[in-house]
């Protein structure tokens, strides 16, 4: 069986920058124990997401300054990328979010990332996804996985999902939708 690790956001103004969520740094550590435990080879791919947003971003009038391109706040979790790269070598960073006006919650909304990542979903019989926020990146990437047909193929793991809802939203998406956890 082919499996893809999908990491939704696991980024620094996510875990202790301008927008942290709560429980986000123990969980990104704990993401990155579970990645080291495992088996070189269980995972046929990697793919980390990124907001990558313009200075002047759209999404700063809801939300504080975050994950500006090129900035710390916008560079993946060290734990989490070492971990990523140590378990496959096809390991890859698609990013989001990289138009000033237009916000992108979700990695299947970015075209170029889509285009990228639609191959490898498409390559694999099963989705482990995680990452930062639970409630919203996490959640909206979900909705869109399951809309363009990969439901079947996905598992949540609900432990590395840091919410800002304290994982409400998440929990009652994956359970009404019968999404494997």
């Amino acid at each position: 069986m082919k499996r893809m690790l999908l990491i939704i956001d696991a980024q620094y103004d996510f875990i202790n920058g301008s927008l942290p969520v709560g429980g986000a740094e123990k969980a990104m550590d704990a993401l990155s124990e579970f990645m080291n435990d495992s088996q070189k080879g269980v995972y046929d791919y990697i793919v980390l997401t990124a907001d990558f947003h313009t200075w002047n971003h759209v999404s700063f009038g809801e939300w504080p300054v975050h994950c500006v391109a090129h900035t710390h706040g916008a560079a993946i979790w060290q734990s989490v990328l070492e971990s990523a790269y140590r378990l496959s070598d096809n390991t890859v960073v698609l990013t989001k979010g990289t138009q000033k006006d237009v916000d992108e919650y979700s990695i299947m909304k970015n075209a170029a990332s889509r285009a990228k990542l639609v191959p490898m979903l498409n390559a694999v019989d099963a989705i482990d996804v995680c990452g930062i926020a639970g409630d919203i990146c996490v959640l909206n990437s979900i909705k869109d996985l399951v809309e363009a047909g990969y439901k079947s193929k996905l598992n949540v793991l609900m432990p590395y999902c840091p919410s800002l809802d304290g994982g409400a939203a998440l929990n009652d998406y994956v359970n009404k939708e019968g999404i494997q956890q």
